[in-house]
């Protein structure tokens, strides 16, 4: 017989991805540049032009049979030692090489560091709004996602509702900052307050609990701001990354796991990865994106497009009588919807050609996402329809 858990999840598909499959086809009708597709965050920047220039000089120089063959088990050397190398410089880290773990983007990263910390029967705490495959990336460990309800006032930590959260069956806090859907930046003040918590738990349960950072938006951060490291906050942190934002290269699925060298047992979770990999059949990425991400390891797009976007965005919302907090940062913008069903909202939007994210799936009922990584023309040529949009069914 099939699985049956899986045959259940048929029933459960992405709502980001069938709005993204219904603006494609909506502008196979009306031409796709009338369809204000809000979806995807799908990256709208070309990639730097030295990841390409390392790509091109890879398959002209190198000896093809090595530059093909398999990477080792837990990542090329050569690589993991930039990626290291990096992160101490720009975050005052001590990694070295046999910290790192490179994975197929973030999403392997975390499946690698939930499985490494916690086992079957375990509770993973993730505050609300949140990353809706968190569910199945938890799911698929035998472990138990528990979301904390949303700080709606400045998507931060709700502290109270974490500390009433957290339990002795608390393996792991899934955070992800910059944040998708919400645009927060964790602030040093709320990752010094988690840090403190943390630890206190640890002592009270009397074993260790790990934070699992999620930190694929860390360079799109504005207003000439950046995101605090946090693994520089607490010591029992693994840091997944992946450059499919800030290099622009998401279908190229390379990304990372960095163990903090101050957690416990780090020496062995690398490691560790690597037999996580034999029984999930990830076995390394791409010998050729890793070796030209290393080449480019301190580089990025173009992202200013994205601050652009957001202030456009940002200032037509808050003048149409939306209530939004100002995202510090990511592609993502989340307002309160105009009436109480998001879904309805939704739905009445596509009669304009907008293609809203209700946010019901982001643990948040009541909002909607807007996902502004698409070209600033259509950013400005879609306030238009919202305009009438909101004129027209909200009476605004």
């Amino acid at each position: 017989m099939i699985n049956e858990a899986y045959k259940a999840m048929l029933g459960g598909k992405s709502v980001i991805r069938e709005l993204s499959e219904y603006a494609t086809a909506r502008g196979a009708e009306i031409g796709y540049e009338n369809v204000f597709d809000y979806s995807l965050g799908n990256p709208s920047v070309p990639c730097p032009q030295d990841y390409t220039d390392a790509v091109i000089d890879l398959y002209k120089t190198a000896e093809p049979v090595a530059l093909h063959g398999y990477s080792p088990s837990l990542g090329i050397p050569s690589v993991r030692k930039a990626i290291a190398d990096s992160l101490n410089r720009r975050f005052g880290m001590d990694y070295t090489a046999d910290y790192i773990f490179p994975t197929t983007g973030a999403a392997g990263a975390l499946a690698h560091a939930l499985r490494v910390v916690t086992k079957p029967g375990d509770e993973v705490i993730t505050f609300a709004p949140y990353f809706p495959e968190y569910q199945p990336y938890v799911n698929g460990t035998g472990a138990h996602l528990t979301v904390v309800p949303a700080d709606t006032e400045n998507f931060q930590i709700n502290f109270e509702a974490f500390e009433k959260a957290l339990n002795p069956g608390t393996a792991a806090v899934l955070i992800n900052t910059p944040n998708n859907p919400s645009g927060a930046v964790y602030s040093a003040e709320t990752l010094t307050h988690l840090a403190e918590v943390l630890k206190a738990k640890q002592v009270e349960y009397g074993h260790d609990i790990f934070l699992i950072s999620d930190e694929p938006y860390r360079e799109i951060v504005f207003d000439g701001g950046e995101q605090p490291y946090p693994s520089k906050f607490y010591d029992n942190t693994l840091s997944c990354y992946s450059y499919s934002k800030s290099l622009s290269l998401p279908g190229e699925r390379i990304g990372y796991v960095a163990v903090n060298p101050r957690a416990t047992d780090a020496e062995l979770i690398v490691p560790m990865c690597g037999q996580i990999s034999r029984g999930t059949g990830h076995n390394c990425p791409s010998s050729t994106a890793q070796l030209a991400v290393a080449k480019v390891v301190d580089e990025t797009s173009d992202l200013s497009v994205y601050e652009t976007n957001m202030n456009l965005l940002y200032d037509a919302l808050t003048r149409l009588g939306f209530d939004v907090v100002r995202p510090g940062g990511t592609f993502y913008i989340f307002p309160k919807a105009l009436e109480e069903d998001a879904n309805a909202f939704c739905m009445k939007a596509k009669d304009y050609d907008l293609i809203l994210v209700p946010s019901d799936s982001f643990g948040v009922p009541g909002y909607f996402r807007m996902a502004y990584c698409i070209d600033t023309d259509k950013v400005k040529r879609s306030i238009g329809a919202l305009e009438r949009f909101v004129h027209e069914v909200y009476g605004l």
